[in-house]
């Protein structure tokens, strides 16, 4: 049943995309900004954003874990029900669109028609980057959304079915609105990105490895062993180190967010990406993604 549900969710995504309105993922991000404006003061804790973080959370995920229980044994509505919450959960084809967006005006040479679309999907200042700095940020945010947008969503729905995949798709939507270093959510975003961390700590490495397999898997692993604890969250490190060793190419290197320059580690082995990299980077995403499917289908059958 699981693996059915599982193929017909990325049909789903396939055929039919990110929903275009009203996406759900949306609506709850309105909500929680409106959380957050509410509940982050100037002198805010750890036990406000946490207390914020569970007021998101929770609500959606009992409903689904109820609904989860009331469709387990109705045949094609619980096959349906379950399918349909795993595809609005993740966001294969919209990562796909979003850097194919940027390779196009790459190979057309217009800078900065690129650098609009990166704009889109980054947090890092792209107005100053040049080619192969714009393709080095696509490729890093491929590689670590493959993660964050197919594998986590797809390991907590196989560990808890659909309310696993809701859990973990919120929790890592909060983090990327909130799990911010800054003034403003240093204290308050503390929760969402511990539990980010957390929720991926497995599904990270699971992603990594499959990268490592789908593609030069000495250079993967040597990356991933070497360089992943310099990168500063614990789960992009193995994923983009691992990702950019079986590219065999080095990503990273310094950003500029809000005007301030970050320090970042070069991350894999070889030469800086060219755009047709990108695409060779979503097709290490699809390869590692048949080798989860494939995993699955064989483990599923065997249990």
């Amino acid at each position: 049943m699981v693996i059915i549900q599982i193929f017909i969710a990325f049909l789903f995504d396939k055929v039919i995309g990110e929903p275009k309105n009203n996406h759900p993922l949306v609506i709850f991000g309105n909500f929680a900004n409106k959380i957050e404006a509410t509940s982050n003061r100037a002198q805010s804790t750890r036990i406000d954003g946490l207390t914020a973080l569970l007021i998101c959370i929770l609500p959606t995920v009992l409903v689904v874990a109820i609904l989860q229980l009331a469709v387990f044994d109705s045949g094609l509505i619980g096959i349906l029900f379950s399918a349909v919450t795993l595809y609005i959960t993740i966001g294969w084809q919209s990562l796909f669109e979003h850097t194919s967006a940027i390779v196009k005006p790459l190979q057309q040479g217009d800078l900065d028609e690129a650098k609009q679309k990166l704009a889109m999907i980054v947090s890092r200042d792209t107005e100053t980057l040049e080619e192969q700095e714009v393709v080095s940020a696509t490729i890093e945010t491929l590689l670590e959304n493959g993660n964050d947008a197919i594998f986590g969503a797809l390991f907590w729905f196989v560990l808890l079915g659909p309310a696993g995949a809701v859990l973990y798709r919120l929790v890592n939507t909060l983090d990327a609105m909130w799990g911010y270093k800054n003034e403003r959510f240093l204290q308050f975003g503390w929760a969402a990105a511990r539990f980010d961390d957390l929720l991926n700590w497995v599904p990270a490495r699971l992603c990594a490895l499959s990268y490592a397999l789908a593609g030069n898997y000495q250079s993967a692993m040597q990356s991933w062993k070497t360089q992943a604890h310099q990168w500063k969250s614990p789960n992009a490190g193995p994923v983009m180190a691992a990702g950019a060793g079986a590219l065999s190419i080095s990503i990273g290197g310094d950003a500029i967010y809000h005007g301030l320059k970050e320090a970042k580690p070069v991350l894999g082995v070889g030469a800086r990406p060219t755009p047709q990299h990108i695409l060779e980077a979503q097709s290490l995403i699809n390869k590692a993604l048949f080798i989860w499917l494939a995993s699955l289908t064989v483990l599923l059958v065997a249990i």
